[in-house]
């Protein structure tokens, strides 16, 4: 059985919440950090943007700046999204491991078996559908990216508590309100969460600790709770934050295939 590090970062801000999982891959990839499983909560909403994505085309940034809503750009592609307090994001990260299939199509379906079991344990009838999501009677319920940092790999996702419909709607930038209004019902017709599927939804510390002992008892991991050293904060700071609070990173151009994708919406 292999010993992982866990890290349950509670309630961070969003920058945090979104990124720091980046300087925990560097120093799984330099062997400074053992493989890792990070557990958290956002500590106020966000809005995601996607790594292609072109920002002033898919974000209404005057409503952002209004609402007091910070924009972050990922690492991983996908679409944009809104993400607040009423999710759970699991970041895992690790190298040289049977643990983690190095083909990205078995990383998925070995890594969000603990997804779906964490689901199951909860009492919503969850299943994997290929390539990366985890859906309740055709509706996802989890978003899921992954990615490679080095030698270290990286699959982030999140089970979802409740989900704002309006919210996710309103942040993104579209023609007119009418077509608002129709992407908030179809977000409702294909997006589920805990609170819709259960009629309630559980608190977030069941939730993590659900998930953390499925991750166990599914992967053959023993996980050993850390906190996160000196040399990731130091990382963080000096490089994670500084990269994706520049203005480069944040209004860079979207490649021309990514505007001919047209609108995609993710919900991690």
């Amino acid at each position: 059985m292999e010993r992982w590090g866990f890290i349950d970062l509670g309630h961070p801000e969003p920058l945090v919440a979104q990124t720091f999982y980046e300087a925990v891959a560097e120093t799984v990839h330099r062997g400074a950090s053992p493989n890792t499983l990070i557990l958290l909560q956002p500590g106020a909403p966000y809005v995601c943007l996607g790594y292609h994505q072109d920002l002033e085309r898919e974000i209404d940034l005057d409503f952002c700046r209004e609402k007091g809503l910070p924009v972050i750009r990922r690492s991983q592609g996908g679409g944009a999204t809104y993400l607040d307090g009423d999710q759970v994001f699991y970041q895992i990260i690790a190298k040289d491991t049977p643990v983690v299939p190095r083909d990205v199509e078995e990383m998925f379906e070995r890594l969000l078996a603990v997804t779906v079991e964490t689901y199951r344990r909860l009492g919503v009838a969850a299943k994997f559908k290929p390539l990366n999501d985890v859906v309740v009677e055709g509706r996802k319920i989890s978003g899921n990216g992954a990615g490679m940092h080095g030698s270290a790999s990286i699959l982030v996702g999140n089970v979802i508590l409740d989900l704002d419909y309006e919210m996710m709607a309103r942040v993104l930038r579209v023609p007119d309100e009418k077509f608002r209004d129709k992407m908030a019902k179809s977000m409702r017709d294909w997006v589920s969460n805990l609170q819709r599927e259960l009629g309630r939804a559980p608190p977030a510390e069941e939730v993590k600790r659900t998930y953390a002992d499925a991750f166990q008892e599914l992967l053959d991991v023993e996980l050993v709770k850390r906190e996160p050293t000196p040399l990731e904060w130091r990382i963080f700071r000096e490089e994670v934050k500084p990269r994706h609070t520049s203005r480069e990173w944040l209004h860079m151009e979207a490649p021309p295939t990514s505007r001919r994708e047209g609108r995609a919406v993710k919900i991690a």
